[in-house]
């Protein structure tokens, strides 16, 4: 299984600032020595692919450093050129997981999940939307025919992918989140469930198999982008779901038995995760790595 990665991209940030930026090396480290996995640098998204999903304007600020001091504040870095060549290659990881899942079954971006990104803006430490722009350069240079599921498991919901893709009924965007975080002003996907503080396993896992019923029912993807926040869990600063690890991986099994059954292929990147203690972050990562693996060698 190929796993793409870009944390030897790293971003000068303040000290204490909360962006777990080291845990994407530690992640690599683990899956390293991991049996069945061939890590990848990941190669950067051209400009053409991201302006797929994102406006030229926005593009020309990010490149040329010309983002306000309002708009930096809002993405949560400070600009730098370490910045832009780290989402670019964040995204890049997002498309050539999912050109590898089309082959193999299912592959891995170590990172990636930018949801909060809009067209036009960058927001909640996400600067390209990755998951919209792999979705439309798989139906752009691949497939046009490619019916795109982008399920979307971080705690937070994925309002700037939802806002890209709202009016494109060839992809379907899917997001089950806290309903009291971030995103305070939620967008509008294909399909949302927001769910309360405290939820915990069961409730969580009845919610996913409805909301997969309910995809089957509504569109029968033919390719899966799987955003596998580490954030639901209980032990996260941020998460608020309470999640157990084993529940976590109850979650990651019913997305990977999804696609096994119906021989769709998964691209799946990591996206949020703040544990009180990053490694606990790393763990659930690591975790969802392990369990796409077992899938990944029943596919064929």
């Amino acid at each position: 299984m190929k796993a793409f990665y870009a944390d030897h991209y790293v971003l000068p940030l303040p000290p204490g600032h909360r962006f777990p930026m080291e845990k994407y090396a530690q992640l690599r480290d683990l899956v390293s020595q991991l049996d069945g996995i061939e890590l990848e640098n990941a190669p950067a998204i051209t400009d053409t692919q991201i302006l797929y999903a994102h406006d030229p304007s926005y593009l020309i600020k990010v490149l040329q450093g010309k983002l306000s001091p309002q708009e930096q504040q809002e993405i949560g870095f400070p600009w730098s050129a370490q910045m832009v060549e780290r989402s670019r290659r964040s995204a890049g990881a997002t498309l050539a997981a999912a050109q590898s899942a089309l082959t193999e079954g299912i592959a891995a971006n170590l990172a990636g999940g930018t949801h909060h990104a809009y067209r036009n803006k960058g927001s909640g430490f996400c600067v390209f939307n990755d998951s919209a722009i792999a979705a439309r350069a798989l139906q752009r240079e691949i497939n046009p025919n490619l019916k795109v599921a982008v399920i979307d498991l971080d705690v937070h919901q994925g309002n700037g992918t939802a806002s890209i893709l709202e009016n494109d009924s060839s992809i379907f965007t899917l997001s089950i989140h806290g309903e009291n975080n971030f995103p305070f002003t939620k967008e509008r996907s294909d399909l949302d469930v927001g769910l309360p503080d405290e939820t915990g396993d069961a409730a969580y896992l009845a919610t996913l198999h409805q909301s997969l019923e309910i995809l089957d029912t509504r569109f029968k993807p033919n390719c899966i982008i799987y955003l596998a926040g580490a954030d639901p869990h209980e032990g996260d600063r941020l998460g608020k779901l309470s999640l157990t690890q084993e529940g976590m991986r109850l979650r990651d099994e019913a997305i990977f038995q999804y696609g096994l059954d119906r021989q769709i292929p998964i691209a799946f990147s990591m996206a949020g995760g703040y544990g009180k203690e990053i490694q606990s972050t790393v763990n659930i990562h690591f975790q969802t790595i392990q369990t796409a693996l077992h899938f990944q060698q029943q596919c064929g």
